[in-house]
Order: structure tokens, then sequence, then C-alpha cells
């Protein structure tokens, strides 16, 4: 899976299921939780998500704002698992 098609699928996860607005204007590097756009409590939205999109498991220590802020970080982060698990 390219990066772009990961990209493109957190983008509609976070849109939808996140935000609740599929139209909002979000760029790849928008801060999403430190922004206070998404509540904080989302992240384990997200570690679901990955898991089950992707399956691959993020471990709790690393779903931290820190790491999971914007698109091209959450992103970036299931690139390594994925080549991890490869």
């Amino acid at each position: 899976m390219s990066r772009e098609e990961i990209l493109q699928k957190v983008r509609a996860f976070t849109l939808k299921e996140l935000l609740k607005d599929p139209d909002q204007n979000l760029g790849n590097d928008d801060a999403l939780f430190s922004s206070g756009l998404i509540d904080s409590f989302a992240m384990a939205q997200v570690g679901v998500f990955i898991e089950t999109e992707f399956n691959l498991y993020i471990p709790d220590p690393e779903l931290t704002i820190e790491n999971m802020d914007t698109l091209n970080q959450i992103t970036e982060r299931i690139e390594i698992g994925l080549a991890e698990s490869a």
C-alpha cells in the first residue's frame, strides 16, 4: 500500500469519524489534538482504526499527541509498522 493510499484512509477516517465533517479543509500537517480540534480521548479511536483498517497494533505508549498529532505523523507511524511487520 502506498503512502498516499494510507494518507487518504487516515484523512477519510479523521474527517468522517473524528471531526464529523467530511468536507472540512484539513492540511496534512494541521495539528489535530494539540490544537483542540479533536479531543485527546479520540486517540483510542485512532488506535482502533489503525488496528482494524491496517491489521496493525500500535502499543498504547506510542499513541501520544506528540507522535500522532497530524495526518502525516499518523501515516508515518502506520508506514513504519507495516514495514516492520512485512
